[in-house]
């Protein structure tokens, strides 16, 4: 394995944060047509942190690789984590098939050994299904350790050291290299990218494969039942004293 950092972002294509979603008509998922999609911000994170760390140390690392798994429309987040600084990327393409987090986990672990990776950064979750597993399940069939939910990296030789935020202040942990971080959103602020470099990203290595190259069986092993909003809350209200709320709070037997 390099001596120097070969980092590896995983990037996944979500529906972007700004968007509301909605529930499909058959109420098996959220509605994906007409509706726009972008990196998933703590996938981005993570991808800026990698590019920070870099520039913080140029001959530290020899290079960044950026792999999504989903359908060929996700070439587009790859080419903007090219634009922003990855130097290469792989597409591995599995239409529009839902992924499930030990099935990405496995191709992840493929693509580390291909690429020779001895770092990965990646999102503690993707605001699409929330899970937080593929990071922690990565780091298991990896055999490597794991910082999850990072909101400082330091990195000095082969050792790192991650300071995560938990109840009532901080958790610093050190490791040795290979090691998965996982990235929360206080880690940093991700930078855009320029036209000139959306340019450039164009002309930067896309490899595209599928998951059968890897050997690996992306068959589903959960069913969606059905989808639903959530209920409606109540409209509140507004007290005048205490002895109004004291006696509002009764009512609902809530005291």
């Amino acid at each position: 394995m390099s001596s120097k950092l070969r980092i590896l972002v995983p990037v996944k294509r979500v529906i972007d944060a700004a968007i509301k979603p909605r529930i499909n008509k058959t109420q098996t998922g959220v509605e994906t047509k007409g509706v726009k999609f972008s990196i998933n911000p703590f996938c981005d994170i993570a991808l800026e942190e990698s590019i920070r760390i870099r520039e913080g140390a140029k001959d530290l690392v020899e290079a960044i690789h950026a792999v999504s798994i989903g359908p060929t429309k996700a070439q587009d987040v790859l080419r903007v984590a090219l634009a922003k600084g990855a130097d290469t990327s792989t597409l591995i393409d599995v239409g529009e098939e839902e992924v499930e987090p030990l099935n990405v986990a496995k191709l992840l672990q493929k693509v580390v050994e291909k690429e020779n990776s001895n770092l990965v950064i990646l999102g503690k979750q993707a605001i699409d299904d929330d899970s937080n597993q593929t990071g922690q399940m990565l780091a298991g069939l990896l055999n490597w350790p794991q910082a999850t939910n990072a909101s400082k990296v330091e990195i000095e030789g082969d050792s790192v050291t991650v300071t995560r935020e938990v109840d009532g202040g901080s958790d610093t942990l050190r490791a040795k290299l290979p090691l998965v971080i996982t990235t929360d959103l206080r880690l940093n602020e991700p930078r855009y990218a320029s036209l000139p470099n959306v340019m450039k990203a164009k002309k930067k290595p896309l490899e595209k494969l599928k998951a059968s190259d890897f050997g690996i069986d992306i068959v589903k092993r959960l069913e969606t039942l059905k989808v639903d909003e959530p209920p409606v809350r109540a409209a509140g209200i507004k007290v005048e004293t205490v002895d109004e709320l004291i006696s509002k709070l009764k009512e609902l037997k809530a005291i």
